[in-house]
């Protein structure tokens, strides 16, 4: 059974770190482009980072370059975001998704509306 689940979130102060985990079990991560995506209730849910099959990366949302950094550690079967100098609008929960059409897929709003299997997620809550 396919599934990815979202660990790592927590409290942090204005300025701090966080690194996030999606963990793949069921097949090999390195085998799918794999996405991080982030929602505030109340909005549209948006797409932060994608790293692909081959370990290459799709440019940043504007709102986080420069800040957050994906990457991929095949042995632990694992995607992570780095997230660097996190503000409060940061705050929101985070998920992460396989996008088999590509990482070009990651800024669609009809596929993130359209993808079914979304999981819990990780809450991030950037506060003083």
């Amino acid at each position: 059974q396919m599934q990815l689940v979202e660990s790592g979130g927590g409290l942090v102060q204005p300025g701090g770190s966080l690194r996030l985990s999606c963990a793949a079990s069921g097949f090999p991560v390195n085998y799918y482009n794999i996405g991080w995506f982030r929602q505030v209730p109340g909005k549209e849910r948006e797409g932060v980072s994608c790293i692909s099959s081959s370990g290459t990366t799709t440019p940043n949302a504007d709102s986080v370059k420069g800040r957050f950094t994906i990457s991929r550690d095949n042995a632990k079967n694992t995607v992570y975001l780095q997230m660097n100098s996190l503000k409060p609008e940061d705050t929101a929960v985070y998920y992460c998704a396989p996008l088999n059409q590509g990482c070009h897929m990651l800024y669609s709003s009809t596929w993130s509306k359209t993808y079914l299997h979304w999981g819990q997620g990780t809450q991030v809550t950037v506060s003083s």
